[in-house]
């Protein structure tokens, strides 16, 4: 194996004349190639890089002229000896990692790093060394940073990451997910009926949220989920918080609820059926079946009662709905919308919102609180939505996957189907441009809700703001229009 490093002091071999240098070449040092998720990953050879070098500070070379041809060779050689010493006081330089290299660390790393912490944990020895037989790295993963290996380099927002909300709403999807949601409503009724009575949380909204993770449960984990945990925990972009989900993944092994081959979970080491990440699962998974383990892999009563404690856990309001979809008027601006601007639903009603079902809305709603939802601004569905919308985006904060599961659940619920106002042909932009258009609102005073070119609630009713504050017909969403305005 080569070193690799860049001198400090860069040693003449040849006369200064000749422009002589030394340059460190990496030699075959492998890069790494990490895709987007749904791509293959790997890491490649990709051939040589020549490193920098930093050229020596020479002093005023004027003078040195002026004080003899023999005075700069003397200055030079003392330079030299100054430069060797300093390089001997220096740490060895890094080396260039393979694979097997980076393997061996993390054997070490398992070893001589993580067990203290574990047993520190209360983690058995027995219970350590069994789910840690055979674990190699996944170096499939995204998001690595292996050690030794040149880090990724950070891709610019310039992808349009968000997209019309329309394909998420795939309706032959929704019609299949919720024909079999109806099935296993009827199938699993008397348990949902005494998970409901327990929790609160109605069996549509729990069966939409187990479709829409695993395809109730059919849909495969192949990965094993302490291989995952340990890879990420090892060298992933995130280590401190994989770590702690490692940890708590050897505590549900230590419980004895799954054993180590059966403890699978996704690329993202999200476990079981209702995709609990350990640390959730610790907190949220319950046993419904009565058989003293807390099995959310193959316990259908289990699974569907965790992801209810879930809930009710992050605050479900027991007896009301998610939310409705509306009609709101030109003259009602849609810059109201977010959790922080609740009103009771009546006042809602007072200002022309109506249900675009036709009915009104229940009595007992009147008075509970709802907020406006305009995913799309004005170019898509509107909704009041109460606060167990919020509730659902604790699963995924998400205001299109809340949607989803809300839509989901009537279905299962009523037959009904898709939303009665169409996707407009939003969300074309790039994030970088919604990232610039964020900072310029937030520099004017706007609170944006940060700058990540993703356009939630906070942006959404800033542009609105905006908008009207420029004598504007409010729209609420980002679009390319604003591009040469919006400076």
């Amino acid at each position: 194996m080569r070193r690799v490093f860049t001198p400090l002091c860069q040693l003449s071999l040849t006369s200064p004349s000749q422009g002589g240098r030394l340059v460190a070449r990496s030699g075959d040092l492998p890069q790494t190639n990490i895709l987007p998720a749904d791509s293959e990953r790997n890491f490649t050879d990709k051939g040589r890089s020549e490193l920098p070098t930093i050229s020596p500070h020479v002093g005023e070379m004027s003078r040195q002229r002026q004080r003899g041809v023999s005075a700069a060779r003397h200055a030079q050689k003392l330079f030299s000896l100054l430069c060797i010493l300093l390089l001997t006081l220096l740490p060895l330089p890094a080396l260039a990692a393979s694979k097997a290299d980076v393997e061996a660390q993390f054997q070490t790393w398992i070893q001589k790093d993580l067990w203290p912490d574990a047993r520190k944990a209360g983690i058995s020895e027995k219970t350590f060394q069994a789910a840690f037989t055979g674990v190699t790295l996944n170096w499939d993963l995204p998001d690595l940073e292996p050690p030794g290996f040149p880090k990724p380099k950070q891709q610019a927002q310039t992808q349009a990451e968000f997209s019309s909300p329309a394909p998420y709403f795939n309706e032959a999807r929704l019609q299949k997910l919720a024909a079999t949601g109806r099935s296993l409503a009827s199938q699993y009724g008397p348990v949902l009926q005494r998970i409901e009575k327990t929790y609160g949380v109605p069996g549509p909204i729990l069966l939409a949220i187990w479709g829409r993770e695993t395809g109730f449960g059919a849909a495969k984990l192949p990965n094993s989920a302490i291989q995952v945990l340990a890879t990420k925990a090892f060298m992933s972009t995130r280590k401190d918080m994989f770590r702690n989900e490692l940890i708590a993944g050897l505590r549900i092994l230590e419980h004895g609820d799954v054993t180590p081959d059966q403890f699978k979970g996704s690329w993202a080491g999200a476990l079981g059926q209702p995709q609990f990440m350990p640390t959730n699962y610790l907190k949220y998974a319950v046993d419904f079946d009565g058989d003293g383990h807390r099995n959310i892999w193959t316990s259908v009563p289990d699974t569907l009662a965790s992801i209810a404690n879930y809930m009710v856990q992050k605050g479900w309001q027991r007896g009301r709905g998610w939310g409705y979809e509306v009609t709101i008027p030109q003259n009602v601006s849609c810059a109201q919308e977010g959790p922080d601007l609740a009103k009771p639903i009546s006042q809602w009603a007072s200002l022309g919102i109506k249900r675009l079902s036709g009915k009104t809305f229940p009595a007992d709603e009147m008075r509970a609180s709802g907020m406006m939802l305009v995913p799309a601004g004005r170019d898509g569905p509107e909704f009041i939505v109460t606060p167990n919308f919020y509730v659902i985006k604790e699963y995924n904060n998400s205001d299109l996957y809340g949607l989803y599961i809300g839509n989901l659940a009537d279905r299962i619920a009523s037959g009904s189907g898709a939303f009665d106002e169409k996707w407009g042909d939003v969300g074309k932009m790039l994030r970088s441009d919604v990232a610039n258009m964020q900072k310029v609102l937030e520099h004017k005073g706007y609170d944006v809700g940060g700058t990540d070119g993703l356009p939630g609630y906070k942006t959404r009713r800033s542009i609105g703001q905006w908008q009207e504050k420029g004598g504007m017909k409010p729209t609420c969403y980002p679009d390319s229009s604003m591009l040469g305005v919006l400076k």
